[in-house]
């Protein structure tokens, strides 16, 4: 592909954050990768250092990747992704979600920073919950996109609004993402009801649900009253790991 070279990988089509600087672990010497390079030795140590946002680019997913940048570094990409947790499998697809919701929100940090912290909470509870990681994780990057449409078009973040208006711009965002059919279909139906719990009862739903309301119990219940907040989570979570980690976090 050669005389046909896919945007992605042609580095004048680049931008500055397609050049990573990671400290090297060994001695903290500051590293350059272009974003399509897995490794490279440190300049003064000598240690091989990986890449850690080489999955930025489309080579884990998209079907033409071994014939765009050629079997060997396609191998050497596989091999570095296997090395990843089990529940860090589909990081090529988070890291992506993440930055689309980045983009979408802007300047707006605080949605930014919840949606991670979700995130965050929903990863440890697929540790020991057996959901489905890709729909966890999209579900949870993306559970409020639709809170600026909702202020917009309505003058309140209110739950049902954002219920309304979050899964059409989810859908465009994935679709964008080529994440599987079912896959935007599930996501979407959990952003649809992620305020309205009962409507929806799976394990999917559950651990997004969860993860969500161990973000925003501090907001919402004082947490100042021990045993009236125990009460408090074994009536709101849904999951017992959901409930395990709320007591480990604010009891």
């Amino acid at each position: 592909m050669a005389d046909n070279k896919c945007p992605g990988q042609d580095s004048q089509y680049w931008k500055p954050q397609d050049v990573i600087e990671v400290s090297c672990p060994g001695c903290q010497a500051v590293i350059e990768f272009f974003k399509d390079e897995p490794k490279r030795k440190c300049h003064s140590c000598k240690q091989e250092v990986f890449n850690p946002r080489v999955d930025f680019g489309c080579a884990l997913w998209c079907p033409k990747a071994v014939e765009c940048i050629g079997p060997a570094r396609y191998k050497e990409l596989l091999a570095t992704a296997k090395k990843e947790p089990i529940q860090d499998r589909y990081k090529t697809k988070k890291e992506l979600l993440i930055l689309e919701m980045e983009k979408y929100f802007g300047q707006d940090q605080k949605r930014i920073n919840h949606a991670k912290k979700v995130l965050g909470y929903a990863q440890q509870l697929l540790e020991k919950e057996k959901a489905d990681p890709l729909v966890v994780i999209a579900s949870s990057v993306l559970h409020d996109i639709g809170i600026h449409k909702a202020e917009s078009k309505y003058k309140s973040a209110a739950g049902n609004y954002q219920e309304i208006e979050g899964p059409p711009i989810a859908r465009s965002i994935m679709e964008k993402l080529q994440l599987k059919k079912d896959v935007i279909d599930e996501v979407c139906q959990i952003i649809a009801h992620h305020h309205s719990p009962g409507k929806v009862d799976t394990l999917n739903f559950r651990v997004l649900y969860d993860a969500d309301w161990l973000v925003n119990l501090k907001d919402e219940f004082d947490t100042s009253d021990r045993e009236k907040l125990d009460k408090t989570i074994e009536k709101v979570f849904l999951t017992e790991s959901g409930r395990e980690l709320a007591r480990k976090v604010y009891l």
